[in-house]
């Protein structure tokens, strides 16, 4: 039976620093990153793919705050709905052309995916999770004292709003992307790390106001289909310790442990880099072999290990 890969594209693999996010931009860097993927079909893999969608769905909702007047508003989760859609188009064309570039003509398919979240997550009193684009200092303490928004720091790069993320508890639509990989389709799922909603009573009732991190999702999802192998895409080609620091170095083959102690040592940034060693770790907990976080331009290399962090139990 062919081996499982569920491969998490960070936003940069869709709009890169310095870009406005144009869709011409999205769909240009969507063919930059599909190229490695479909490689990976071409050895046998079948391939799960799941997307960020930060910079999408604040520009979503500054969008729809912004018509209010003229329009009817979105909810946050509507426009996590509204970005799954939007992104999964750009993705799907672009790995479908990237396929057939290569003579293979395997079926695309992007599915509408509901994460389920707890309502009582302490998540929702404390906003974490950096959507929309970022301003500087002057212009985020502006909106943050006129438009009521929550502001941070993000990983020195500038300041961001930040929105609610709970923790992902239960993909919906889990079997139904295990019966499309059966049926020997890429599947691309749990984007901008689902829709969040609440259960009561064994039926939905809601969405919920907030942005589930896409790495945790993914993880989770990856972990529900049992696959053999998890990768996260982000912007640097390994995990570093001490980055931008001049004791710097990257890591390589890693275990869980080694992983947690870094953690402990606060090594990673919450809206960074954090998040992803997490999911990593999670997957690697609930049966995982391995994870492996790297940059798309490196996907081919790390999967043969010649780079990249890979995580081992």
């Amino acid at each position: 039976m062919p081996k499982t890969a569920l491969i998490a594209i960070g936003g940069n693999s869709l709009i890169r620093a310095g870009e406005r996010g144009t869709i011409d931009e999205q769909l240009g860097n969507a063919h930059a990153t599909a190229r490695s993927m479909v490689q990976l079909v071409a050895r046998g893999w079948r391939l799960v793919i799941t997307h960020g969608n930060g910079p999408q769905v604040g520009a979503a909702l500054l969008r729809s705050e912004r018509a209010a007047g003229e329009v009817y508003s979105h909810p946050l989760d509507v426009c996590v709905a509204t970005t799954q859609s939007e992104i999964g188009y750009i993705i799907q064309r672009a790995v479908e052309y990237e396929l057939r570039q290569i003579g293979l003509f395997t079926p695309v398919m992007t599915v509408l995916t509901q994460v389920r979240v707890d309502e009582h997550d302490p998540a929702f009193l404390h906003p974490t999770k950096p959507i929309g684009p970022f301003y500087s200092k002057a212009d985020a303490e502006e909106k943050e004292r006129t438009l009521g928004w929550s502001i941070v720091e993000d990983a020195s790069r500038g300041y961001r709003r930040v929105v609610p993320s709970p923790e992902p508890v239960e993909v919906f639509e889990q079997d139904i992307i295990r019966k499309i990989l059966d049926l020997g389709m890429i599947v691309i799922a749990v984007g901008g790390g689902g829709i969040p909603v609440i259960e009561k009573d064994n039926y939905l009732v809601l969405g919920r106001e907030a942005v589930i991190d896409k790495d945790r999702a993914s993880s989770l999802l990856a972990s529900e289909l049992n696959t053999d192998l998890f990768i996260i895409s982000t912007d640097v080609q390994q995990v570093f310790i001490d980055y931008k620091q001049p004791t710097q170095r990257a890591v390589g083959n890693t275990t869980v442990s080694e992983m947690e102690g870094y953690l402990a040592q606060k090594q990673f940034a919450a809206g960074s880099m954090g998040p992803k060693v997490e999911s990593a770790i999670r997957y690697i907990k609930k049966g995982g072999q391995e994870a492996i976080i790297t940059s798309f331009e490196c996907l081919l290399d790390a999967v043969d290990g010649k780079t990249g962090t890979h995580v081992f139990p």
